[in-house]
């Protein structure tokens, strides 16, 4: 089977370093080729404006501050992306509820297929915009 995820170029913003290096090393195992992780809010802003990217995962919450701003960024750069939490009630963002959410503890394989369901929507356009 190939991977759509194999050589892609993939956003990880998340401000648990332990979880980034858990994401980092399953991303690699699905064949991404570069992977950029951000903590905050800013890191992620300068990522995006700084490099293209084929598909990004963002963390709800950095430090006690929304990446509501961080989603907008990707969505004007036409980056798909994923949204991922800790949290167990069903957060939705206004502008972006359509993207999927991928509920903390998780394995690679829900990962690997909620990143590619993000890059096939994006391939068809099927973004949101705000």
């Amino acid at each position: 089977m190939t991977r759509l995820l194999a050589g892609r170029s993939v956003l990880v913003v998340e401000d648990e370093m332990l979880v980034m290096m858990m994401i980092e090393d399953m991303l690699s195992d699905l064949g991404c080729e570069a992977i950029s992780t951000a903590a905050t809010v800013d890191q992620a802003i300068r990522h995006i404006g700084n490099k293209a990217f084929d598909v990004a995962m963002l963390d709800m919450n950095l430090g006690g501050i929304s990446s509501e701003s961080v989603a907008d960024a990707l969505a004007l750069h036409h980056v798909p992306f994923i949204y991922s939490t800790g949290n167990t009630r069903n957060d939705t963002r206004q502008g972006h509820s359509d993207r999927p959410v991928l509920r903390k503890p998780f394995k690679a394989e829900t990962l690997e297929q909620l990143l590619t369901v993000a890059l096939l929507e994006g391939h068809r356009g099927a973004k949101s915009e705000t």
